[in-house]
């Protein structure tokens, strides 16, 4: 797709400019910062203000999902499930929805026909995601409607997200919250970072779970939803998740991947308004993990 922008497109943000184009706004973000859109032969960033004149050119076959591959199945366990929503247990190893790098096997996929809502196919039902090798319970919607309401929840600040995370050394306070703006990281476009000229708001608390030798088991308790969140601000504050690849140390404790659980979900019910409080236990791995960081005087 190629379009020129006109006198009356003047001073529009990338994004709005092509959100009528692309069919949402959301669609035009994902093609923006997967580097299918070119402003004059450029790459520029979602907020980049448009020029009379100038031309931009879309990659519409970017965001394109292949079909799935049935020999390819995504392992979950049920934590909750009514006929309005489920609550998913998720393994590490599993990628949520697809996307470049990850098109077959994921989360979406294996609840195709059984999740529903939201404004992509390729993700139906989804409300919100954790990372591949982050375990742990999510919440998916069986209609447009309560998709919708669960997003707008999330929004206020009314799903109760906590998370287990062990880290290195020992922050310096019981509890703290951390206050940072999140974005792509300036110089290394695959992470995120708070050195960012993307910043969007970004709000962590945390509570010391358990003092270890060189470790420390914290409660993490997301208000926002940002990808790579918890594990960024605790790099920021000097103390990154145990076995991190991307942002810390790997193999640490023997962990073959970052230590990350989402133990704890909690929200109104949507449709009834009747609570859905639940646990996840730690998975083997991690149990494993913190028993050798307990027993370590390294």
């Amino acid at each position: 797709m190629e379009l020129r922008a006109s006198e009356a497109d003047a001073g529009e943000r990338l994004d709005a400019f092509l959100a009528e184009p692309l069919g949402s706004r959301a669609r035009a973000q994902r093609l923006i910062e997967a580097g299918a859109v070119l402003v004059d032969g450029a790459a520029v960033p979602k907020r980049h203000r448009m020029a009379a004149g100038e031309l931009v050119v879309v990659d519409e076959e970017a965001d394109r999902v292949p079909m799935g591959d049935p020999a390819q199945t995504a392992e979950f366990a049920i934590a909750y499930e009514d006929e309005h929503l489920l609550v998913v247990d998720k393994p590490a190893g599993v990628v949520v929805h697809p996307a470049r790098g990850h098109w077959h096997g994921t989360l979406a996929q294996a609840l195709e026909g059984r999740a529903t809502g939201g404004e992509d196919a390729f993700r139906a039902g989804i409300v919100h995601r954790l990372d591949r090798d982050t375990s742990g319970l999510l919440v998916v919607a069986k209609s447009d409607a309560v998709h919708s309401a669960l997003k707008a929840a999330l929004a206020r600040r009314e799903v109760l997200r906590e998370y287990l995370a062990l880290v290195e050394g020992r922050p310096p306070a019981r509890s703290g919250t951390i206050d940072a703006p999140i974005g792509r990281d300036r110089r290394v476009r695959t992470r995120h970072s708070t050195d960012t000229d993307e910043p969007r708001e970004a709000l962590t608390q945390f509570e010391i779970e358990r003092a270890l030798p060189s470790a420390t088991l914290l409660r993490v308790r997301l208000q926002t939803g940002r990808t790579h969140q918890i594990r960024v601000h605790l790099q920021a504050i000097g103390h990154p998740v145990c076995g991190d690849p991307e942002y810390g140390t790997a193999g640490l404790y023997g962990l073959e991947r970052q230590f990350l659980h989402a133990e704890h979900l909690a929200f109104a019910h949507p449709v009834t308004g009747a609570p859905v409080d639940l646990h996840s236990p730690l998975p083997p791995d991690l149990a494993a993990a913190l028993e050798r960081a307990t027993a370590s005087g390294a």
